[in-house]
């Protein structure tokens, strides 16, 4: 299905950036945090009063995973209390006005544990740390729509790694944020509604970041858990057979 006109949250962000200028999306509303701050009900009400859409690609998010940590407060505000907002206002305004407005909801692959990897959608859901926590809360309100998809993954961008180590025992299926834009388009115009993974196969950090970066060095995982103040997966990778599938 096409779309006549599109919220999208989070548009000064890398993968908001990506989304905009990407061209797929010619009618899109994109505001600024001053115009729809989301953990607040009464703007979020405002806007959704004002303004018509009929889909919403939401990728607002406190999303750094140490900011999260430091800020849990934030981090429930943000990525929970405002995906709430968000759901509740969409439910009054598609019982309002009859409409069935489509929801994508920008998850993460960090809901999972992190440790064994190849994980299903259906698979246990036990997040490592605090921002795949409040990203699983954000899912719960999701969950309550009837035209939504969730869609858990992992992104970089290829022209921006700013690291110059990366550990070769540390695996995931992150892609480029390019194809998880295309990945977003396609999905948008699908009638595919539930959670779905979406990512590349299975490989581990360095070897991803080293095709678009070949000066980047080789570490361990244990060197970076020293660096950093939150836990990190040792194995996110994802089962995209249902990805696969749909993108057919």
């Amino acid at each position: 299905m096409v779309y006549k006109k599109i919220l999208l949250t989070g548009g000064s962000g890398n993968l908001g950036q990506e989304i905009t200028e990407s061209g797929y999306f010619p009618k899109i509303l994109s505001p600024s945090h001053k115009i729809l701050d989301i953990t607040e009900p009464k703007k979020v009400k405002e806007f959704f009063d004002e303004n018509d859409f009929d889909a919403i690609i939401h990728c607002a998010a406190l999303a750094r995973m140490e900011e999260c940590e430091k800020n849990p407060i934030q981090a429930i505000k943000t990525n929970i209390v405002g995906t709430c907002n968000l759901v509740s206002e969409v439910i009054n305004k598609n019982n309002k006005k009859n409409m069935d407005i489509r929801f994508l909801y920008i998850s993460t692959d960090g809901v999972y544990p992190g440790i064994s990897g190849n994980y299903l959608e259906n698979d246990a859901t036990i997040p490592y740390n605090k921002y795949g926590w409040t990203k699983l809360g954000g899912e719960c309100a999701v969950n309550l729509l009837n035209n939504f998809c969730i869609i858990r993954t992992n992104f970089f961008e290829p022209d921006n790694i700013i690291f110059e180590d990366s550990p070769d025992d540390s695996f995931s299926s992150k892609m480029p944020v390019n194809e998880l834009v295309n990945a977003i388009c396609l999905i948008l115009k699908s009638d595919f509604t539930g959670t779905i993974n979406v990512g590349s196969e299975r490989e581990s950090d360095f070897d991803k970041y080293k095709y678009f970066k070949p000066s980047i060095k080789v570490c361990k995982l244990n060197d970076m858990l020293k660096q950093v103040s939150f836990k990190m997966a040792k194995d996110s990778s994802l089962n995209i057979n249902l990805w696969k599938k749909l993108k057919k």
